[in-house]
């Protein structure tokens, strides 16, 4: 058991596909249509009521970005409908968390039409484990509710611009649009005319405002826009494509969820409190109310579990493809050991270099799918030099007592699966 978890783990993180990527997919174009948007369509040309769900990472959480000036902009279009939005944006996150909160933070608020924006944020990232989350995304929207519409939207940073100059789509994208292309689901390249307004020489990816009067500014970290001048060419880029998308002729036809792309796909995400699982030592609930730590991250959870005392243990018993805990780290945060079953421990940090604050954080390991498994996760006693670890950049201990505790926090947890008795 304890080798195969070992090969499992390699395989996540390295997994082998056959998929022959295609050619055509590869060419960077502001829209590739596929089966559009229906259903939305036909709400907002009869001035209905609609929810527009936006799930993403940074760049679609922000404030006065694409997010918001798109939904004004529809709004405008069509003034005879009532929009409503969903914000789902975390910063940080890709799709690989984005198919688990889907369900809580999406699906349950009954959206017409879900943009996903992760291309930024799974940069980086194998195409497999991109598979798994975006098709999670889709089959899951799908089988709940086949009358809302999806559209995949790729951002850039000034990193991925090069690929776009050339033409190209990037490594996050062009796996996404394999995915897009199986299921008929429409694709926008928000950033592409960012990228050629670069290569002219017209738009600069780092600055101030005001810096060059003769050039844009698209950002002030090559990466989250500025709304007056990045967010604003997203939001063009995405209006002229729901111009095209809007003259389609389409029929009504509920989306259907074809043959899997990967049969091991995550469609079975889901998260679940920490409430319900068995707790052994001195765990307490801690909310924004009670806990300033909970309250720092009161946007995320309503509620954590937490303990700092060593040996502690969350359980669960589940049979699936992963599982995972939806967490919190920050300076006073230390490690989880991770138990399967009897012969399997992996030791996993939640400490690192950028945690003088708190923030939101995640991890989730592959299982033996054909087989249930009983999980601990198990607060360790391995105290970490703290020191050591922001000196990677440049950081230091402000305040020792900040730092002092070596705690673990569970929000939610991660299952890709189902729980067992």
């Amino acid at each position: 058991m304890k080798s195969f978890l070992k090969l499992v783990i390699i395989l996540f993180c390295f997994p082998v596909y056959s998929f022959a990527q295609s050619t055509s997919l590869e060419k960077a174009t502001l829209l590739r249509a596929r089966a559009g948007l229906p259903f939305f369509f036909e709400k907002v040309k009869a001035g209905k009521s609609v929810t527009v769900g936006y799930l993403g990472g940074s760049i679609t959480e922000a404030g006065k970005g694409w997010r918001e000036q798109s939904l004004t902009w529809m709004q405008q279009k069509y003034p005879r409908a009532q929009f409503r939005e969903i914000n789902a944006g975390i910063g940080g996150t890709g799709s690989d968390l984005g198919v688990f909160r889907v369900q809580t933070q999406v699906l349950d608020r009954k959206p017409d039409l879900i943009f996903v924006e992760f291309a930024v944020n799974d940069n980086g990232k194998t195409p497999g484990q991109i598979y798994k989350a975006m098709e999670g995304i889709v089959r899951k929207t799908w089988r709940q509710r086949p009358q809302t519409d999806i559209c995949f939207v790729y951002t850039l940073t000034a990193d991925l611009a090069p690929t776009y100059q050339q033409g190209k789509l990037p490594a996050s994208a062009l796996a996404m649009e394999q995915i897009a292309e199986h299921y008929g689901v429409p694709s926008v390249c928000l950033g592409l005319e960012v990228a050629e307004l670069a290569k002219q020489g017209k738009l600069i990816f780092k600055g101030k405002p005001g810096d060059t009067p003769d050039q844009i500014v698209f950002s002030a970290d090559n990466v989250h826009p500025y709304p007056e001048t990045g967010h604003r060419l997203y939001t063009e880029a995405l209006a002229q494509a729901l111009e095209q998308l809007a003259g389609l002729k389409t029929t009504l036809q509920k989306h259907e969820r074809v043959e899997p792309y990967v049969k091991d796909n995550w469609e079975a995400a889901r998260m679940i409190s920490p409430d319900s699982l068995k707790k052994v030592g001195n765990w307490v609930t801690i909310t924004p109310e009670t806990d300033p730590v909970a309250s720092a991250l009161k946007h995320r959870f309503s509620s954590l579990v937490k303990s700092n005392t060593p040996g502690d243990y969350l359980e669960v018993k589940m049979k699936g493809l992963a599982c995972g805990v939806y967490d919190a780290m920050g300076p006073g945060t230390g490690q989880y050991v991770m138990e399967v079953d009897p012969n399997f421990r992996q030791t996993i940090s939640r400490f690192d270099a950028y945690c003088t604050d708190y923030r939101s954080n995640f991890f989730v390991v592959p299982t033996q799918p054909d087989q249930a498994h009983t999980i601990r996760f198990r607060v360790s006693d391995e105290k970490l030099d703290k020191a050591a670890i922001l000196k990677t950049r440049n950081q230091t201990i402000d305040n020792p007592q900040r730092f002092r505790e070596n705690a673990c926090y569970a929000g939610m947890l991660l299952l890709v699966g189902e729980l067992v008795p």
